[in-house]
């Protein structure tokens, strides 16, 4: 990825406001001046890491330093969600992919075949929540998760979810039209164990009724 002077086009109001980060300066000034040529984006200074929405990082590869410069960035920002990071590079570590994560990750684009388009719309869609991951991670990922709930949650009664599977059996139940005795009865419990179970759900996600609990775990997917 090469600079390239280009006239930047007017900001839109309500643009992603985007950093650059890159070991090579030159690297990081075409990395910005593409994005420029996006009116919904606007390019921040790079010493302004705090203030982003998204980190776009442009590396030959990625190490545990510019990961620790992610970190330190989002324990920073002041941004609420802390900011979302693309990475432009051809050489990404899998053993780093769940570090990465936590240090935002959002995207992973190929350094080589990325142009300016493509950087944008990557860019606009993470600031919306979405992710790209090459197939490859995206394996890796499903693998640890699915080692992860095997191994560290279900032994102690959770899922991937965030609820327990015992408030995921109750509000699978309460779905069916159930009642709160029913429950009690068809899981084995007390009723008022069904009702601790109910109000400790409801009261971590702020659900102010059953009906709403029910509600919230299909939208979930729990049910």
């Amino acid at each position: 990825m090469t600079p390239v002077t280009r006239q930047a086009l007017p900001v839109a109001s309500g643009a992603v406001e985007v950093a650059v980060h890159a070991s090579d300066p030159l690297t990081g000034l075409g990395a910005a001046d593409l994005l420029r040529q996006e009116t919904r984006v606007a390019v921040l200074d790079e010493d302004d890491l705090a203030s982003a929405e998204v980190i776009v990082v442009v590396e030959e590869s990625i190490t545990d330093g510019i990961l620790a410069l992610l970190r330190r960035a989002r324990e920073n920002s002041r941004r609420d969600p802390a900011p979302r990071c693309v990475f432009v590079t051809d050489d990404f570590r899998p053993d780093l992919l769940m570090t990465a994560l936590e240090c935002g990750l959002a995207a992973v684009l190929p350094r080589r075949d990325t142009g300016g388009d493509e950087l944008a719309r990557t860019v606009l869609a993470v600031s919306r929540g979405a992710g790209c991951l090459p197939p490859r991670l995206q394996g890796i990922l499903l693998s640890r998760l699915d080692g992860i709930s095997r191994t560290v949650l279900e032994p102690n009664g959770l899922t991937l979810s965030g609820l327990s599977a015992r408030e995921r059996d109750v509000l699978r139940l309460l779905a069916e039209g159930h009642r709160t005795e029913e429950v009690a009865t068809l899981l084995v419990y007390s009723e008022s164990t069904v009702k601790n179970v109910l109000y400790g759900l409801m009261k971590r996600h702020g659900l102010a009724t059953r009906a709403h609990a029910v509600a919230f775990a299909v939208r979930s997917g729990v049910i």
